[in-house]
């Protein structure tokens, strides 16, 4: 089928078709639902060649992955960001362009792909507090959107992000109104913007119930199984154990409930374990009830929601860049009980 007979069958001008394929704003949503429809009904792709043509642009979108020794992008969560991101590009005829780089070649990367005209645009994935990244690419005149938000940062600049202060300040909050006061937290790296946050949210839930946080009891690291495992194994061989665990990960929510295993303790009854877990497709928390009491939210459509600014803003030069912020909810499983020895 070709963007002809497609209009033909829609009723509607070649013109009309080929700009609601584009994303182009001066289509009514109406109309761009109709033909996107009508387009994955037929099983019609735009020819990329002949849309590189038309529009001048490369009608692709750049994914520029930090690699490191401190931090992997690659992992579950980046998995269904990029899911939900492709469904989007996929629609509007654009190709995704993956760039795996050392952290220290950032830089000379996004300056390749701005010069070459590779890309239409670019999404930046885990902002750090001050993050220079935004700078560089708002002066190279380079489209972005970020996945997250960066502390520090004056310039305005268009973002998808999770409240996660707000988040882990509920979390902390649901388990001290359980009874528990010594509450551990197995975060991410805290030079990573989205760790800064969640650890902001649980100490101004515990000020605020007159508890110093105490740095003891406060981890920070790659969010793995393991991480969850050898905090857990450290903290509760102490004489003053935590009651309960607020984890940044379940993956690392799967380390302490290991760690409970082995000590012969349980889940939910001598220990409490308190999860963010992203809502993620392919790595659930549980199945019809939830393992673990969460914080939830959707990875997958952060990802889609960066993809659709993004190609937005690429439709429309100069408009001003939107700032998107997701709430999580909260979801109780059988992880959490009250304290053991606290007041009914």
């Amino acid at each position: 089928m070709t963007l002809k007979d497609l209009a033909q069958l829609l009723g509607l001008s070649p013109t009309t078709v080929s700009r609601a394929l584009n994303g182009f704003p001066e289509v009514a949503e109406a109309t761009r639902r109709r033909v996107e429809a009508a387009a994955a009904a037929q099983g019609y792709r735009p020819n990329s060649q002949a849309r590189r043509l038309a529009t001048g642009r490369a009608m692709a979108i750049g994914h520029v992955i930090p690699l490191s020794t401190q931090h992997e992008m690659v992992n579950p969560v980046f998995a269904d960001f990029i899911a939900g991101a492709s469904a989007v590009y996929a629609r509007a005829g654009y190709d995704m362009v993956l760039i795996a780089v050392a952290d220290a070649d950032q830089t000379r990367a996004y300056r390749a792909l701005r010069a070459q005209g590779n890309v239409d645009g670019v999404i930046v994935h885990g902002p750090r507090a001050g993050d220079p990244r935004i700078a560089l690419l708002t002066d190279l005149g380079l489209p972005f959107v970020v996945h997250g938000r960066a502390s520090g940062v004056d310039l305005p600049y268009a973002h998808v992000d999770v409240n996660s202060a707000r988040a882990f300040e509920r979390a902390t909050r649901f388990l001290l109104d359980l009874g528990h006061r010594r509450i551990a937290l197995v975060n991410g790296l805290e030079e990573m913007d989205f760790a800064l946050r969640r650890r902001r949210g649980y100490e101004r839930a515990l000020v605020e119930r007159a508890i110093v946080p105490d740095p003891r009891l406060l981890i920070s690291g790659e969010m793995t199984e393991a991480q969850g495992y050898d905090a857990a194994r450290r903290l509760l061989a102490r004489a003053d154990p935590p009651s309960a665990f607020l984890t940044s990960s379940l993956l690392s929510a799967m380390g302490v409930r290991r760690a409970l295993w082995d000590l012969g303790l349980e889940m939910g009854r001598d220990v409490s374990i308190l999860t963010h877990d992203d809502e993620l497709g392919y790595f659930r928390n549980g199945a019809e009830e939830p393992i673990f009491t969460a914080t939830r939210a959707s990875v997958r459509i952060a990802g889609r929601r960066c993809a659709e600014l993004l190609l937005a803003q690429i439709a429309t030069p100069g408009a001003p860049p939107v700032a998107e912020l997701i709430e999580a909810v909260l979801v109780v499983g059988a992880s959490t009980g009250p304290a053991p020895g606290a007041p009914p």
